[in-house]
């Protein structure tokens, strides 16, 4: 196993300016999918605060987290689209909280923190208490995704790109599997696999599955041109966004990215991340609202 202790103050440094400018909102709504399009409904706008709010991940049909700017910092907020309320997740740390997602078999959440000296670390948050550990000292981790509640596939900061890692919490061990990561780490449930993205030949995201048994990687698909972020509906069919334009791939039919639908007439654009419900009929969107 190799331990990996990185920093870069530019990567940082960059993460920060991005994120403090960053104004957008998260979007829900009803989903319907068919083979060739979806239909999106029941729009709710997330009342949201000024600034940064963004990657949003349900933790029940009716309950998400995302990271959202409170009072200038980022922190964890939980909000409930049945009663519409909001709760902090979170004491007030120094640093912000980002990438929230809940801890498999546990009542606690996991995130990033990004603290002020540019210390950048996976911390266990209690949810009754607010209070915080590290899951795990020594890198500087990026994003992450969990298998299992021992087991962890994460980006790790390597000079001014990311090593995708994967973190067992058991024994504080990080083996490398590949240079040049991406951001769009997900576990497929109905696959008991990973999927992860790196950085190809003309400077796009290449989708691969990882097999956590058989340490194996298979390609899968390039993601559209420009385009970061991806969710898995089920287990076979992709959803990206680009602009105000969903697209879609489903790895058992063409080798192809065909639109499936658009967020126009809600008026959002830029769309960025996307979470699914366990029950997959309600996708969270990261965008902006057209004015």
């Amino acid at each position: 196993m190799k331990y990996i202790t990185v920093f870069s103050t530019l990567f940082l440094l960059t993460q920060t300016v991005l994120w403090a400018q960053d104004n957008a909102q998260v979007f829900v709504f009803d989903i319907t999918i068919h083979d060739t399009k979806t239909e999106l409904s029941n729009a709710i706008e997330i009342p949201h605060n000024e600034g940064y709010n963004n990657q949003p991940f349900f933790i029940s049909n009716q309950e998400l987290l995302f990271s959202s700017n409170n009072n200038g910092q980022a922190d964890i907020l939980k909000y409930n689209l049945d009663t519409n309320d909001k709760q902090w997740m979170n004491t007030a740390t120094e640093g912000g909280e980002y990438s929230p997602q809940p801890i498999p078999n546990s009542n606690d959440i996991a995130a990033v923190r990004l603290d002020p000296d540019g210390l950048q670390r996976l911390y266990r948050y209690d949810t009754s208490t607010g209070t915080s550990s590290p899951l795990i000292e020594d890198i500087q981790v990026a994003y992450f995704a969990f298998y299992d509640d021992d087991h962890i596939l994460g980006t790790v900061l390597s000079g001014e790109s990311m090593d995708l890692v994967t973190i067992d919490l058991k024994t504080k061990t990080v083996d490398t599997i590949v240079s040049a990561a991406g951001r769009g780490i997900q576990r497929i449930p109905a696959l008991h696999k990973m999927s992860y993205t790196v950085v190809n030949e003309s400077n796009q995201m290449d989708v691969y599955l990882w097999n956590i048994e058989t340490q194996e990687s298979v390609f899968i698909c390039q993601l559209p041109y420009g385009v970061q972020d991806y969710v898995w509906l089920n287990d076979s069919q992709i959803l990206s966004g680009s602009g105000n334009r969903l697209f879609m791939y489903d790895t058992w039919g063409d080798a192809e990215w065909f639109q499936v639908g658009s967020t126009e007439k809600f008026k959002l654009q830029d769309i960025t991340r996307m979470a699914i419900s366990p029950d997959g009929k309600k996708l969270a969107v990261v965008g902006k609202k057209k004015l």
